[in-house]
């Protein structure tokens, strides 16, 4: 029996190959046009049903990783502070500390990009197929407090069990709850022992962590665990967004002369 061309994409939608019914009717013309082997056009139509499978699984760990951009080194200004480890950044862009399991801990002075970066690093890893969640890390803690027994579980599940996991501006609101540096703890130890990889960045330094979760030994045991296989980043300088507020000052109607 002859199917019509609409026929067909609905039945190729019903087979869930949506990739080939988008591009059917090009990939039809294409090949009257050109007199190509049929293999040579199926071959091109498989690849559009990959393409699009991709590329949805790829939207799919974006969304998962809870990212609010799509940042990249590319859109970094580096010229901005000369000083930064651009090289350790371009590192850590490889991934590689993924395969291995390690940590990278990315600590310097508000402003200076370390968010940006991290971001960067997150959003590179679900390009490669990596599952990431990425958190505002205490502001995340402040919700895992609040919520139920059973949200509590589900979210502990999502902390542990992707292969990246950014806290971003730990620390930012200096000391936090018990309950929160148990998480951290916890958390920590867990994907420490399944060889998960943590992206930290904190405007504090490491030797201060005690005093910010009211706990030394909590602390030292943290530590001892993100930095046994790390790599330590400090980031230096001037704040971008101080240099982005001047620029909006200056460029503001009210300082027109």
């Amino acid at each position: 029996m002859t199917m019509t061309t609409p026929e067909i994409e609905r039945t190729l939608r019903a087979l869930r190959l949506s990739g080939i019914a988008a591009t059917l009717s090009t990939r039809v013309m294409q090949a009257q046009s050109t007199q190509e082997p049929f293999l040579d056009t199926f071959a091109a139509m498989l690849q559009d049903e990959l393409d699009r499978r991709r590329s949805r699984l790829t939207e799919r760990r974006f969304k998962q990783a809870r990212l609010d951009e799509r940042l990249t080194l590319a859109d970094f200004d580096w010229r901005f502070n000369p000083r930064l480890p651009r090289q350790a950044c371009f590192e850590l862009h490889t991934l590689k500390f993924i395969g291995e399991g390690a940590n990278a801990l990315i600590i310097g002075k508000p402003g200076t990009g370390k968010s940006h970066i991290a971001k960067a690093m997150a959003y590179q890893a679900t390009l490669q197929g990596h599952t990431v969640r990425y958190v505002e890390a205490d502001t995340e803690f402040a919700r895992f407090a609040l919520a139920s027994t059973a949200e509590q579980a589900a979210l502990l599940r999502a902390y542990v069990e992707p292969d990246l996991l950014v806290l971003d501006d730990l620390f930012l609101a200096r000391r936090i709850a018990d309950a929160s540096a148990e998480l951290l703890q916890t958390v920590v130890h867990q994907r420490y022992k399944h060889r998960r990889s943590v992206i930290v960045t904190s405007n504090r330094v490491v030797q201060d962590w005690g005093k910010y979760l009211g706990d030394a030994t909590m602390a030292t045991t943290i530590l001892d665990r993100l930095m046994h296989r790390a790599a330590m980043l400090e980031f230096e300088g001037k704040s971008y967004r101080l240099k982005e507020a001047a620029a909006r000052i200056a460029l503001s109607p009210s300082n027109d002369a």
